[in-house]
């Protein structure tokens, strides 16, 4: 793949790393704080996705509870030919620092996806904050 991009987004968020993490690690309960999604699947190893008008079918990579990350792909639903992303929730002093990176190609749909995703960090922080 030559036109991988690759971006982060990141929030510190007032609430344990445990607490966030059992948000963030349930892979079939991302409805419950990522705006946009009107519902969430599990089927097998994967989670189906309606949003917008799209049903987007993501594969669950891996999770390590251990490090407190999640790793999954977009593998339908979504123009592009290769998408993987990853979760990341770390213990701070004040809380919580959450991660999620993305890899993605085509590369122009990097700005697309971190978008998203910091959007999706934010409702995280305010679910956990209140």
């Amino acid at each position: 793949m030559d036109d991988v991009g690759h971006a982060q987004a990141a929030i510190d968020i007032e609430g344990s790393a445990d607490a966030v993490w059992a948000l963030v690690g349930d892979f079939g309960g991302i409805d419950a704080w990522m705006p946009g999604i009107e519902s969430c699947r599990v089927d097998g190893a994967n989670r189906i996705l309606a949003m917008r008008g799209m049903e987007i079918t993501e594969a669950l990579v891996g999770k390590d509870d251990a490090t407190r990350t999640l790793t999954y792909a977009i593998v339908d639903g979504v123009p592009v030919e290769h998408h993987q992303g990853m979760v990341t929730v770390t213990p701070t002093e004040e809380g919580s620092h959450v991660t999620w990176d993305v890899d993605v190609t085509p590369e122009d749909m990097v700005g697309v996806m971190v978008g998203l995703y910091q959007q999706a960090l934010a409702a995280l922080k305010k679910h956990v904050e209140g």
